[in-house]
């Protein structure tokens, strides 16, 4: 029998305002359709490599592939990653995505992907990428459990920036960073976006919806964790783009964002160019 999941207190007004200014801000550069046809591609890719792939097979490129597409990840990982700690972290993500079907363990493994690395300041990303391997390789499944979704430690995130409340920035929310929470955030998001005529690819409107939300607060606010990652721009979908790592291609040269340890701009393997 299924655990309740957490009470989530969220407003209403502001998931309709935000829905609305993302339907309008995505206008000029193709549409709504056009920015979750590539999450959809970016999950291809994921689901390519991970599931439809032995993991024990994966090289440094493909690995690399998916990391310019992590935007919290490729800022530090590519720096760090050569070939002499492959072999790490393809265990660490076989172990991760071992059992992936089973999502009642999908906590277990997440921690024991997160202890796998330095617990420290420069390794922070690491549950970043953890989260979007699951996501992107089984959508349907597993809810975007990205810090910038809910981070409990430091109280900031999508879940806030929706809480129902007038004085939200005074409130601690106690609500557990877990997987339960994230699912039921993901079930809440779905069935707002079904109340407003939405009924196809939901888990990626909720990546997109998600994204809007919280690159307003970094347009308002600045982020901090990917402070350095974003820039003052009068292109309104610039930051959700680069919440979502859609900006991973830079068309003009055909090189990535993710920089190597020799600092030169890694060339993704396969030909898929997304949104700049």
């Amino acid at each position: 029998m299924d655990m309740p999941g957490p009470v989530l207190d969220l407003s209403g007004p502001v998931l309709r305002r935000a829905f609305e200014h993302l339907t309008r801000s995505a206008e000029g550069t193709g549409g709504v359709e056009k920015y979750v046809g590539a999450i959809a591609l970016k999950a291809s890719l994921f689901e390519e490599i991970l599931i439809s792939h032995d993991i024990s097979d994966m090289d440094l490129r493909e690995f690399r592939d998916l990391a310019a597409f992590i935007t919290p990840a490729r800022r530090r990982i590519g720096r760090e990653l050569g070939e002499n700690n492959m072999a790490h972290l393809r265990d660490a993500i076989g172990r991760l995505m071992d059992g992936v079907q089973d999502v009642s363990t999908a906590d277990r493994r997440m921690a024991e992907f997160v202890a796998a690395f330095p617990r420290d300041k420069a390794h922070r990303w690491v549950r970043d990428l953890g989260a979007e391997l699951l996501h992107y390789a089984a959508p349907d499944l597993y809810p975007l459990m990205t810090r910038w979704m809910w981070d409990r430690r430091v109280g900031t995130g999508v879940l806030k920036e929706i809480w129902f409340s007038e004085r939200v920035d005074r409130e601690h929310i106690d609500v557990a960073d877990d997987f339960a929470t994230f699912v039921t955030l993901r079930d809440e998001l779905v069935g707002f976006l079904k109340e407003n005529g939405v009924f196809r690819d939901l888990p990626f409107y909720c990546d997109l919806l998600c994204a809007h939300i919280y690159a307003g607060y970094i347009n308002e606010m600045g982020g901090q964790y990917l402070k350095s990652d974003f820039v003052d721009s009068p292109d309104p979908m610039l930051h959700t783009r680069r919440m979502l790592g859609l900006d991973a291609i830079n068309t003009e040269t055909g090189r990535s964002r993710l920089k190597l340890i020799d600092g030169k701009s890694h060339v993704l393997g396969g030909d898929a160019l997304l949104l700049n």
